[in-house]
């Protein structure tokens, strides 16, 4: 967990030595509020993209600064010039396009916006202005992304904006190594920023469809030994079904393996902490808590059930699959589903070498692939 490493005004707290200059006329946006909601700006870095929306209505004279900059191409080409690990990452220096100005990073594009400190807080993802020393007044074009809470910056520093995409690239950027004054090392470059219309929100998927549409599907489990497939029994526990199909669609279990192996008794997958990489922000809110759907149903050789913790409504992601009868889970775990094919890739999953419950080598589950099948009434 990373620490909250920043105490008073930022570029106190960071060490930036900024010089104070002759402010000049404060910069006042004409954009009307109309054109500035719904904006997003896409940071387009060398560790990847970053999406940001903005927050008009609190700082809207920052808002469209900052829009007024990217448009003209003012951060094109500069670089996140000082980080700190798991904290901030800070740019928008036009100075940074210059090697030679190194000694000065930091110092370039202030002194042009008024203070529009509000109620928003320095959490995980905001973006707000940097400053001058003792001169709230200050702002301009340099900007940090917070990447764990800072809320010492609280009431100090004006946030304008969130990121809505790709926070972490900027916390692979805020791992760069640096030098004594938190100056970066590498050059993380800001190729450019393009500013976009904000799209609308994605439908969520498998909201709508009828018990019997989601006992049309199969997921196909893709493992290191094999495929195992599974038919679902949404008559049982149609929320789990259709968390299932919402994780497998948006590929919340690609990547992870089979942690949790108990001959005789049943293999576990589906375990965030397994899975290769991070999941991205997109997929991070389809991960929540569901209510139990305990049935009668026997827990029998390739029943497919849900995990959980001590509490009944804790399960998320994790489900395992039985290899034997197991009367002691009947009516305490949620069953979803059944292996119609593949049991002999779960016999060669049970037998694999372990240490007490977890193997030795890495089981993969590669990728679940959804199959729908198609069925035609008579005549038709």
């Amino acid at each position: 967990m990373a620490m909250n490493i920043l105490t008073g005004t930022l570029m106190v707290a960071a060490g930036i030595t900024a010089v104070a200059q002759e402010l000049p006329s404060f910069f006042t946006t004409e954009r009307s509020m109309e054109e500035m909601q719904n904006k997003q700006a896409v940071l387009d870095t060398s560790f990847g993209i970053i999406i940001i929306e903005f927050f008009p209505s609190v700082a809207p004279n920052h808002v469209g600064y900052f829009l007024q900059n990217s448009e003209e191409g003012i951060y094109s080409s500069t670089i996140f010039h000082q980080v700190f690990r798991h904290g901030i990452v800070i740019g928008g220096d036009p100075l940074t396009r210059d090697e030679d100005n190194r000694d000065r990073y930091g110092t370039g594009g202030l002194g042009v916006l008024r203070s529009e400190v509000s109620e928003k807080q320095h959490v995980r993802g905001s973006v707000s202005a940097v400053i001058i020393p003792g001169q709230p007044d200050s702002a301009g074009s340099q900007f940090f992304i917070t990447i764990a809470s800072q809320p010492a910056l609280d009431g100090k520093h004006s946030v304008f904006g969130r990121v809505v995409e790709g926070i972490r690239v900027a916390e692979r950027i805020s791992e760069v190594e640096v030098d004594a004054t938190g100056k970066t090392l590498e050059r993380v470059e800001l190729r450019s920023i393009t500013i976009q219309d904000r799209p609308p929100p994605e439908p969520i998927p498998f909201v709508a469809e009828t018990v019997e549409e989601l006992a049309s599907y199969q997921a196909v489990l893709e493992t290191s030994f094999g495929e195992i497939v599974i038919a679902f029994r949404p008559e049982l526990a149609p929320k789990h079904v259709r968390n299932f199909l919402r994780l497998a669609q948006v590929g919340v279990f690609d990547g992870m393996s089979f942690h949790r192996v108990v001959r005789g008794f049943m293999v576990q997958t589906g375990f965030l902490p397994t899975r290769e990489e991070p999941l991205g922000e997109s997929q991070e809110r389809y991960i929540q808590p569901l209510q139990p759907e305990f049935s009668d149903t026997p827990h029998e050789m390739g029943t497919v059930s849900m995990a959980r913790g001590d509490d009944p409504a804790s399960a998320t992601t994790s489900f395992f699959i039985c290899t034997a009868r197991s009367r002691a889970l009947d009516g305490e775990y949620t069953v979803f589903g059944q292996v119609v094919d593949g049991m002999e890739v779960i016999r060669m999953i049970e037998d694999a070498s372990s240490e007490g419950e977890t193997p030795l080598e890495r089981i993969d589950l590669v990728h679940v692939r959804l199959e729908r099948q198609t069925y035609l009434s008579p005549g038709e």
